[in-house]
């Protein structure tokens, strides 16, 4: 079976280590990016099973309208997202009971950082459809 191609997405390199460093270790390819448009190239060319993506990058709301271009796209709106962040924490709004919702939140998910590693790998497994 062909690993799954997971693209993380997130401006802070001390996640992005320890996560790939978390999926990695379960088998998963982990591809990275710093930002939306460096995770665009990413995208195009690796094809990922799976986005993980943060919310705060180079502005307060990046994450929130790449998640939208990608949902808009009929290319990429198959690829799940989960949307890890620590923008409850930073805003104090919790955005997680608008994940699914077309409009405003098209992810898959959403978790909020620190992420325990058992937490993310369940819903990453859950995402892909593993067992």
């Amino acid at each position: 079976m062909e690993q799954a191609k997971i693209l993380i997405i997130d401006d802070d390199p001390d996640i992005t280590e320890a996560t790939k460093i978390v999926l990695e270790n379960q088998g998963y390819s982990v591809y990275t990016a710093k930002d939306s448009e460096a995770g665009l190239e990413q995208l195009k060319t690796i094809g990922p099973d799976l986005i993980i993506l943060d919310v705060m990058m180079n502005t307060l709301r990046e994450g929130f309208v790449l998640s939208r271009e990608l949902k808009d796209n009929p290319k990429y709106k198959h690829i799940p997202i989960l949307m890890v962040t620590a923008a409850k924490e930073k805003t104090g709004f919790d955005f997680k009971p608008a994940a699914g919702d077309e409009a405003w939140l098209p992810v898959e998910d959403f978790l909020d950082k620190p992420v325990k590693p058992e937490l993310l790998l369940a819903k990453v497994k859950e995402l892909l459809h593993e067992s």
